[in-house]
């Protein structure tokens, strides 16, 4: 076993830590900086070269290096070979690596070191670009046309369709130009044809905007027709709408369905949107059944309010009541897909979650789904209405039924405006009774609910002057509802009729504090404070309402009167100008604006403006006797004799329009007729005094016989007369009194024959008196006050109308009509 082992020899070994004291000299960096080959290295390129490979042989001899004792060694590379760039028997061995960046052979020469070569100043500019070039031509071409596709978009939006025309048609035009300069440099592959199409398709857009069908449809044929754009079938839609606006009805639908066919069914909403134009297309041409299967078809595939209110209008057409039915049901049906009311009410006393709902109580989104709930109750009311006299035996059956389906879905709320609906209906029958039935129904309901029955009762009973139970239901619209500014308007209404119109004014104030643009209330206030004498507060009341209704006639004829009373004369010409701008054909204002400018002394203009409105009324007496007597006043009594002929047709018992016609023809000179004239009125009113007279005076100027008949009737006549006034003094006879006031109303002709200018004198004096000071010009418009009641779907307000206006227009969703009238002063 011992022989395999050997002891280590105690001598002649090697130590273990030899060597570590050795290094190579040229690891000494004491002496570098007198050592002149590597300070030549640092300045130059010299020690940069790559180490060379073992495969070359070393040809250099090696130099003596500077060592940490001073004596000079041979500093070698790593395979022997003397370093690069070392200076060998004097001379200078050249470099052969390449140069490096940042130095150069002027080290050599003792240039300062300069490795990111600042030395040489700024770097030459770059090189400009050939604009000349076509490339760059075409760049910037297609750079211009697309600013003027969006210069032309933005003025459309803006509302300058010209401008958008002109920026579209120059896109164009350089569109072209492009295209052609494209060809010449590259292939027809590298056309840019999104924007052909973008350019084409604005084009054709902006001349539709234009009204230029023709050009438009010319510019949708050149893009459906190029096969070279995708998805251009679509547009055919676009020329389907064009051809509905020029009424060519088959166009449209044949475009419509061609549209349908290109579009793929993955496109819904878009086949949806196509398929109601078609439906609507299908009602303008009267073919009712093919709308109902257009409209049935989008109610089973994507329901929508449109669609099912246009269907129930397609089936109402053609009178089918049980599609009537269905149809109803399947738009009451229709996801409104809205929050419910709860969500925006905090359910906790967190502020921060308080300020979260505050946030969002009235943000785009939730104004966003009251548009939509309202929308889809206008509808549905709308079509409840429609259909509800017609499904049944009689409306009140229809509106029943109406009521219990709209009970059972998700507008619970809307059954209770149905049956106020259904009240108004009554009063559009005539049917009062039935109308107050109905309405009292309500005083059970809710507050808002009865506050709008009660508001209507009080309505119906101010118009039938039932003052006492007027004020009785506003009472209780007030109390229901204090913030319901119609109530606050009728109970106003019923205080102004018992005379109190202080009070009256505080209700209209109360009313328009709740409601700024509650315009019965403002009219009306400015008629309190008329009548309280409050001339400047009832015009600035006035003043306030015509900002609000720029066109209201009873608005500018209050505002002129007001400024009459006021004796401003000039203003009240001038707003009464601008009542004619609006109804040209009121006679009544006409002959006002003739009594102003008589009163001025402006007799040419006075007569204009009576003879308007003689020529728009002519059986307005006053308007009759002013211009006949301005025609007696001018000396032309001719043209005054048609103007009491007319007189004398209105009032046929009124004997002083026969006696101004036989005057006139006697002031002409042509006594025959006047003789003739005055004969017939003695037949007919035998008693007449004045007649007589004139029949003396004629008879004894032209020498005929019958003058002595006429002399002993007028003794006579006188006679009993003179008795007739005894009785009347000593009261014995009252049925005396009664003949001779008939007889006094008969007038007398001769003050009319002595001086013409004092009976224009007497009709200026008369004419100034009319109208009254608180009656409005209108001829019909007599009454004053008005009346206010519940709409279920729009603000409970009523507007002023004028007189041509008083009608029950269906087509009005919200039954305002019924304020049209106003109380009598």
């Amino acid at each position: 076993m011992m022989e395999n082992v050997h002891l280590a020899p105690e001598t002649d070994e090697d130590d273990l830590y030899s060597g570590f004291n050795d290094y190579n000299p040229a690891y000494d960096t004491e002496e570098l900086e007198n050592d002149t080959g590597f300070q030549q290295a640092v300045r130059t390129s010299h020690g940069r070269r790559p180490p060379v490979t073992a495969k070359i042989p070393s040809t250099a001899v090696s130099r003596p290096i500077a060592t940490g004792y001073g004596s000079k060694t041979s500093l070698a590379s790593s395979m022997g070979r003397p370093m690069t760039g070392t200076i060998q028997d004097g001379v200078a061995r050249p470099m052969t690596a390449v140069r490096a960046a940042g130095f150069s052979k002027a080290a050599l020469r003792g240039s300062a070191f300069d490795p990111l070569g600042q030395s040489r100043g700024p770097a030459p500019p770059l090189e400009a670009k050939n604009e000349d070039s076509p490339e760059e031509k075409i760049r910037q071409l297609e750079k211009k046309v697309n600013e003027l596709v969006e210069e032309s978009c933005i003025a459309n939006s803006c509302g300058d369709l010209k401008l958008a025309l002109e920026k579209a048609k120059d896109a164009g035009r350089k569109e072209r130009v492009l295209v052609r300069q494209r060809e010449q440099v590259t292939t027809p592959e590298n056309i840019n044809l999104d924007l052909t199409y973008s350019v084409l398709f604005n084009l054709a857009s902006q001349y539709s905007a234009n009204e230029m069908y023709a050009e438009a449809l010319n510019t949708y044929q050149v893009i459906v027709k190029n096969k070279m754009f995708s998805n251009a079938g679509r547009l055919k839609v676009n020329m389907g709408n064009i051809y509905l606006k020029q009424r060519n009805y088959s166009k449209a639908i044949k475009f419509y369905r061609m549209a349908l066919d290109q579009i793929p069914s993955v496109h819904k909403e878009m086949r949806i949107k196509i398929m109601q134009n078609i439906g609507i297309t299908f009602i303008k041409t009267g073919q009712y059944s093919d709308a109902i299967n257009s409209f049935e078809h989008i109610m089973s595939m994507a329901p929508n309010l449109k669609a099912g209110f246009n269907l129930i209008l397609s089936c109402f057409a053609i009178g089918d009541r049980e599609k009537m039915k269905k149809a109803f049901q399947k738009l009451i049906a229709v996801p409104l897909e809205i929050d419910e009311d709860d969500k925006y009410i905090s359910p906790s006393d967190d502020p921060h979650t308080n300020l979260l709902v505050e946030a969002i109580k009235n943000d785009h989104l939730r104004q966003m789904e009251r548009e939509r709930k309202a929308m889809a109750e206008k509808y549905i009311m709308t079509a409840a209405k429609l259909i509800a006299p017609v499904i049944e035996s009689s409306f009140a059956v229809g509106y029943n039924w109406c009521v219990e389906v709209v009970k059972a879905s998700q507008y619970v709320e809307l059954a209770n405006d149905l049956e106020i609906n259904k009240a108004i209906t009554y009063l559009r029958q005539k049917d009062f009774n039935q109308a107050v039935d109905t309405l009292k129904m309500f005083e059970k309901k809710d507050s808002r609910v009865k506050s709008a029955a009660a508001t209507n009762l009080s309505f119906l009973y101010y118009l039938e002057n039932e003052f006492a139970q007027a004020s009785s239901y506003a009472d209780l619209a007030v109390n229901s509802d204090r913030y319901n500014p119609s109530a606050l308007t009728n109970k106003g209404n019923t205080v102004f009729a018992n005379g109190d119109y202080e009070k009256a004014a505080e209700f209209y104030k109360e009313a328009l504090r709740n409601d700024s643009s509650c315009t019965e209330a403002l009219y009306n206030i400015g008629l309190t404070y008329k009548k309280l004498n409050r001339l400047d507060e009832a015009l600035d009341s006035f003043l306030k309402l015509h900002a609000i209704l720029r066109n209201s006639a009873q608005v500018l004829c209050q505002i002129a009167n007001v400024y009459e009373l006021m004796e401003d004369p000039n203003q009240a010409i001038e707003w009464l100008m601008q009542l004619i701008s609006v109804v040209p054909t009121d006679s009544q204002a006409l002959s006002k604006l003739g009594e102003l400018y008589d009163s001025e002394g402006d007799k040419s203009q006075a007569f204009q403006y009576y003879y308007e409105s003689y020529r728009y009324f002519p059986s307005n007496i006053e308007v009759i006797e002013w211009l006949g007597a301005y025609y007696i006043d001018t000396q032309f009594c001719e043209k005054a004799i048609q103007y009491f002929e007319r007189a004398s047709l209105i009032q046929p018992t009124q004997v002083k329009w026969q006696l101004m016609v036989a005057s006139c023809f006697r002031r002409s000179g042509n006594y025959q007729k006047a003789l003739d004239t005055y004969k017939e009125i003695h037949r007919k009113f035998p008693e007449n005094v004045e007649c007589l007279r004139f029949l003396v005076r004629l008879c004894t100027d032209i020498g005929l016989k019958e003058v002595q008949e006429y002399a002993t009737k007028l003794k006579r006549l006188e006679k009993m007369k003179e008795m007739r006034e005894q009785r009347i003094k000593s009261g014995r006879d009252s049925g005396g009194g009664s003949r001779s006031k008939r007889e006094g109303s008969a007038g007398s002709d001769s003050g009319q024959s002595n001086s013409a200018s004092s009976k224009s004198e007497r009709l200026s004096a008369k004419l100034r008196a009319l109208p009254g000071t608180d009656e409005p010009y209108e001829s019909s418009s007599n009454k004053e006050i008005d009346a206010s009641y519940v709409d279920p779907l729009g603000p409970q307000i009523e507007r002023p109308k004028t007189a041509a206006k008083k009608r029950i227009d269906e087509d009005d969703f919200a039954d305002e009509e019924l304020g049209d009238d106003l109380l009598p002063e």
